[in-house]
């Protein structure tokens, strides 16, 4: 069974003002088919735990470690940890101009996997993931996110999650700003990801309405860098009705 441990990680991040320290020493362990939410007030460190994990450049690992079935992940470049299976569905999704999203989803499924996916499979594959989220097929064809609404770019960021079957996903306030129709239809495609690969799901989110879709194995609260309290899915409840 495939684990991703966070041990004692300490992060931090320059500012104009000099280094800050965003984490202060979070643990956690996310096993093969959990689903972990991460809730908590802005600038408590929710993203940059999630965007350490993926290795964006602008945070700095300060000490700890973050280890995929035992390795080092810290040492990995982006691309090395896309190969291993860790997947980021991002907060504000960017636009790519000048690739399509079928070139795009079809050079990440080669990169990851080594080798190009059978292309009649890979159409109907992408053609059957594209129909259940509700895509038109032109979208196909369109620039990545290029005047894509928001709630259609997170829809694409759930079609990668579904096409490329990471180990374990991170999913960064996927739900802002999308209406109830469209939090189903993400929520739906985020639970048909899991069913399908068995991925670990670490869940970052302000509000318990898309736990109501995604239910939630365990809740962690964040304040100020770590990891304040943590339970199971009552405790979501609880941050709602007491705050």
């Amino acid at each position: 069974m495939s684990v991703l441990q966070i041990i004692d990680l300490h992060v931090s991040v320059e500012t104009e003002q000099g280094t800050k320290q965003i984490l202060h020493g979070v643990n956690l362990t996310i096993n093969e088919g959990e689903i972990h939410a991460i809730m908590g007030p802005n600038g408590s460190g929710k993203s940059t735990l999630a965007y350490t994990i993926a290795g964006h450049p602008k945070y700095t690992v300060d000490s700890g470690s973050i280890l995929l079935d035992g390795e080092e992940v810290t040492t990995m470049t982006v691309d090395q940890r896309a190969r291993a299976g860790l997947f980021l569905a991002m907060q504000y999704p960017v636009e790519i101009p000048g690739v399509t999203v079928t070139n795009f989803l079809r050079t990440a499924k080669t990169a990851i996997d080594g080798t190009a996916p059978p292309i009649r499979t890979w159409i109907k594959d992408v053609r059957e993931s594209m129909k259940a989220l509700r895509m038109d097929k032109s979208f196909a064809e369109r620039n990545v996110n290029e005047g894509f609404s928001g709630g259609e770019k997170k829809r694409n960021e759930i079609l990668q999650l579904e096409l490329l079957r990471p180990r374990f996903a991170i999913l960064d306030e996927t739900d802002s700003g999308l209406d109830v129709d469209a939090l189903k239809i993400v929520s739906e495609g985020v639970n048909r990801a899991k069913e399908n690969t068995g991925l670990g799901l670490l869940l970052i989110t302000h509000y318990t309405r898309i736990l109501r879709y995604i239910k939630p194995d365990f809740v962690h609260v964040f304040v100020d860098g770590r990891i304040a309290e943590q339970g199971g899915p009552e405790l979501a409840d609880r941050l709602e009705d007491e705050g």
